[in-house]
C-alpha cells in the first residue's frame, strides 16, 4: 500500500495502531487512578477537575471550547460544569456580541480549589511520574513525549495544541516552588513567609 510518505504495509500499520492502542489503555489506567485519587479531598471527578483546569486557562472559554480541549461531547462539558456553577466553583456568562454561545470562567472559590490541588500535588504518590524517574535519573530529563504529541497535533489540530502548550507554559511562568508545594507567584511570598515562621 502506497501512501504520500511512503510505503508501509498492512502488518506495520495494524502493529503500529495496536501498540498504541495497548499502550495508551494501560497508561490512562494508571493515570485515571493517580488523577482520582488526587483530586478525591476536593470531592471532585476528572471531568470536573478538567474544566477547571481548562477555564483557569483559557480565561472565559465556551462550552463548545471545554469540550474540545477537554477532549469530551459538549453535553459532558455542559453538565459537569453546570454542577460545578452548583457548587460556586464556574460562573456562566452570555457575551453582549455572542449570544448564542454560553461562556464559563472560574469564580474565585473554583480557582482556589485549583491552586490548593497544585500546592497538594504529591509527585510520590504518582506513578506514572514514577515510572518516568529512572529515565530521569538516567538521562537528566523527563521523556519529552514529541512523538506523541505530533500524532496529537496530526489528529486534534494547531488549536488544540497551542491550548496544551499555553497551561504548561502559565504554570512555568505564573508559578514557583516554596517549600516543595507550588504557589501562584503572587501567593509565593506569604507562603515563605508560613515556612520561616513555623520554623
Amino acid at each position: 500500500m502506497s501512501t504520500q510518505h511512503g510505503e508501509y504495509s498492512l502488518k506495520e500499520a495494524m502493529l503500529f495502531s495496536q501498540r498504541v492502542a495497548q499502550l495508551s489503555k494501560a497508561l490512562w489506567k494508571t493515570i485515571e487512578k493517580d488523577w482520582q485519587q488526587w483530586i478525591k479531598p476536593y470531592d471532585l471527578n476528572i471531568n470536573e477537575h478538567h474544566i477547571l483546569w481548562i477555564s483557569y486557562h483559557l480565561k472565559g472559554a465556551s462550552i463548545s471550547e471545554i469540550a474540545k480541549f477537554g477532549v469530551m461531547h459538549v453535553s459532558t462539558a455542559f453538565n459537569f460544569s453546570k454542577k460545578l456553577e452548583e457548587r460556586e466553583l464556574l460562573r456562566f456568562s452570555k457575551k453582549e456580541n455572542d449570544k448564542r454561545n454560553t461562556y464559563i470562567e472560574l469564580t474565585d472559590k473554583g480557582e482556589k480549589i485549583l491552586l490548593d490541588l497544585m500546592e497538594s500535588y504529591d509527585p510520590s504518590s504518582n506513578s506514572v511520574f514514577s515510572g518516568a524517574l529512572p529515565m530521569h535519573d538516567l538521562y537528566g530529563k523527563f521523556p519529552e513525549l514529541l512523538d506523541v504529541m505530533c500524532v496529537i497535533r496530526n489528529i486534534y489540530g494547531d488549536d488544540f495544541m497551542k491550548i496544551f502548550e499555553r497551561s504548561f507554559n502559565n504554570i512555568e511562568e505564573d508559578f514557583v516552588e516554596v517549600d516543595g508545594k507550588l504557589y501562584k507567584k503572587e501567593d509565593a511570598s506569604s507562603a515563605k513567609n508560613e515556612s520561616l515562621t513555623s520554623l
